[in-house]
């Protein structure tokens, strides 16, 4: 089977913005075809590895087999899910498996992990994973081919929310800082003033300021992280007006836009989905970002 991309583009329009049952069964058909299936040729996978205390403080490694392949950057991907659902791996499936793959396939260490959840866990049980995600990892790489100092974090939907709080908000860093090199947040939420959706009482609460001390534009604007914002044409509103206010608040802070990326002929599930298929377009955006960036302190 080709793959072509116009049709591909055509059918992803044709779902439209809201994500829905039948978009997400959609999409995820649109690029299953060509998605690799385990086992993965040349990859190692260790599954399940415990960074914290909870039963959902897990998470999978992939890594290359190739001789020497040591000391590589390393993507931690948080996936989404509304606060309320979301795994790193869906069996039977290839996703969340295929952003990892595509990380390995381009030369990086792959690592998914799923977080705690609302309702039983509350703001700020996602940063606070993240956190702890990343200090396991800093302390773990250096036996399974990985940079400490080259991780970047990247989150979809509400796990961009997740990378956001963490990479914004001090508190949850380390004593040498955020001890990322990068952060990629994808089609996330940072301006959390107006009403709030049921997913997002879930997670926040019923309190207003509540909302105000959890967003992340200033913390995000004043961050010395380098970070790269990804938005999607047929994102739903709510994402392109939050993608409004981030363009507005670096404009205002240093008469610039942030570093982004708009996704045409895409939506909140293909961004991620169609990582390792043979389309390359964002893939090949994050590869620029991931060398472009320092290594963390």
């Amino acid at each position: 089977m080709s793959f072509d991309l116009a049709e591909v583009t055509r059918r992803i329009r044709a779902l439209g913005t809201e994500i829905s049952p039948e978009a997400i069964q959609g999409t995820a058909a649109l690029y299953a075809p060509f998605q690799e299936r385990e086992p993965y040729a040349g990859v190692e996978v260790t599954r399940d590895l415990s960074y914290g205390a909870n039963e959902r403080h897990r998470l999978d490694i992939f890594r290359s087999t190739t001789a020497g392949a040591s000391d590589r950057p390393v993507l931690l991907f948080v996936h989404g899910g509304g606060f309320v659902g979301g795994d790193k791996r869906n069996p039977g499936s290839p996703y969340n498996d295929n952003v990892a793959l595509w990380a390995v396939r381009h030369g990086l260490v792959g690592v998914n992990m799923t977080y705690r959840l609302a309702p039983q866990h509350r703001w700020p049980a996602g940063a606070e994973d993240v956190a702890a995600a990343v200090a396991w990892l800093r302390g773990s790489l250096a036996t399974r081919g990985g940079d400490p100092r080259r991780i970047f974090v990247m989150g979809t939907s509400a796990g961009a929310v997740h990378v956001a709080s963490y990479v914004a908000h001090r508190q949850f860093h380390g004593a040498g800082g955020a001890g990322i090199a990068g952060a990629i947040l994808m089609s996330g939420m940072y301006d959390h003033a107006g009403s709030p959706n049921p997913m997002q009482a879930a997670y926040y609460g019923e309190d207003a300021e509540q909302y105000r001390r959890a967003s992340t534009l200033a913390g995000l604007v004043e961050t010395r992280v380098p970070l790269l914002f990804i938005l999607t044409e047929m994102d739903p509103s709510e994402f392109q007006r939050q993608g409004l206010g981030v363009v507005s608040a670096f404009f205002a802070r240093g008469g610039r836009w942030p570093n982004m990326v708009y996704m045409l002929g895409h939506n909140h599930l293909s961004s991620t989905m169609h990582l390792n298929s043979p389309d390359a377009f964002l893939g090949d955006r994050l590869l620029d970002f991931v060398g472009e960036a320092p290594p963390a302190a």
